[in-house]
């Protein structure tokens, strides 16, 4: 199947770059190069495209509210181009809210360069999102948990998710109670964007949430999100866990890598851990939930009718990794029933 593409950018350079990445590749053809959503609006309607590349700073309308009129009007896969500054990453941030699938971030400087080095991210997320499931941004029916009851300190909570996941971590985090067990995430997100998004889920949640800085104790009460550019790993600390965080090679393609989380929370913290692996594409974190399975964790993969791409919690769930496999609806929920369930366990 052939991709059809929509560029929409007021950059004449930034729609030459992304049109000549697109006409190179053989499963993509470009329909047509936007300079506003004017222009965009009669192309998405003329040609009917797979994929929209869509800027957010724009004149006259900006990306945003283009989106949101789309996302109302005709449904279409999105992925934005973002700018690496914190006014970018809230707008691309709301962007994800209102249904975009994905996001690349534009250099700040040597746009040229930088968009041709990009050319494999860029390809690689426009066939994520021709494959995805597009959803309207519609208000969480889900209700908050008020209190969950469990004995001790020392249970964690893990989860893990890419393409799709910053909506779906923000839906399981908003069910989990202020007294719930430390939760730690990893989230396929690059630096630069990890700290807005901590700071958006923390204004959002009954917990706390923050972007690691490591050395932190882990506590009830608080989630951790991993920085962009660095693996995020859990050790034992006497009777505590403490966060480690490191800058070594990708790992199942990432970094920060799901796997790595998983794969230091079943060496650390054994059965004491729960692991969650929401949609994303690829196969991260799968052996990692594999692992925790077998050391006696309880293990969940959302469901694939939920998944924004059922790719992560798919080779999970083949693998034989998974204890539970729930919609994202009750994914939460699922969790902290299973948490009081296992409230009677004792430390390793």
């Amino acid at each position: 199947m052939t991709i059809k593409v929509l560029v929409v950018d007021d950059s004449a350079l930034i729609r030459q770059i992304l049109s000549e990445i697109i006409k190179s590749e053989p499963d993509m053809a470009l329909v047509g190069a936007a300079p506003d959503a004017f222009v965009a609006k009669k192309l998405v309607l003329e040609k009917s495209p797979d994929v929209i590349t869509l800027d957010i700073e724009m004149p006259k309308v900006d990306g945003l509210r283009f989106l949101e009129v789309l996302m109302n009007a005709k449904p279409t896969p999105v992925v934005m181009i973002s700018t690496l500054t914190e006014k970018g990453a809230d707008a691309t941030l709301r962007s994800l809210e209102l249904g975009a699938i994905d996001f690349v971030a534009k250099p700040k400087i040597g746009v040229a360069q930088g968009m041709a080095d990009y050319h494999q991210l860029i390809v690689e997320k426009i066939r994520t999102a021709a494959r995805s499931k597009v959803k309207k941004s519609t208000p969480s029916k889900v209700s908050a948990v008020s209190k969950v009851n469990y004995s001790g300190t020392e249970k964690i909570i893990a989860i893990g998710a890419s393409t799709g996941g910053t909506e779906a971590i923000k839906e399981v985090l908003r069910t989990f109670p202020a007294n719930a067990p430390a939760t730690v995430i990893t989230q396929h997100m690059p630096a630069g964007f990890t700290s807005t998004y901590a700071k958006r889920l923390d204004a959002v949640c009954q917990m706390q949430v923050k972007e690691a800085k490591g050395g932190e104790r882990l506590l009830p009460g608080q989630a951790y999100l991993a920085p962009g550019d660095k693996h995020m790993e859990i050790e034992r600390s006497g009777a505590d866990y403490r966060i480690r965080l490191t800058d070594g090679a990708r790992v199942s393609g990432h970094k920060p890598s799901v796997d790595v989380l998983f794969n230091s929370i079943c060496k650390s913290a054994g059965s004491n851990a729960m692991g969650v692996l929401l949609t994303g594409m690829g196969s991260d974190g799968a052996s990692g939930l594999h692992e925790m399975f077998n050391a006696g964790c309880e293990t969940f993969c959302q469901d694939e009718a939920s998944c924004i791409v059922f790719g992560m919690p798919k080779v999970a769930i083949e693998k034989g990794a998974a204890k539970r496999v729930v919609s994202l609806d009750d994914m939460g929920r699922s969790v902290m029933q299973t948490v009081e369930k296992l409230s009677a366990g004792s430390r390793l």
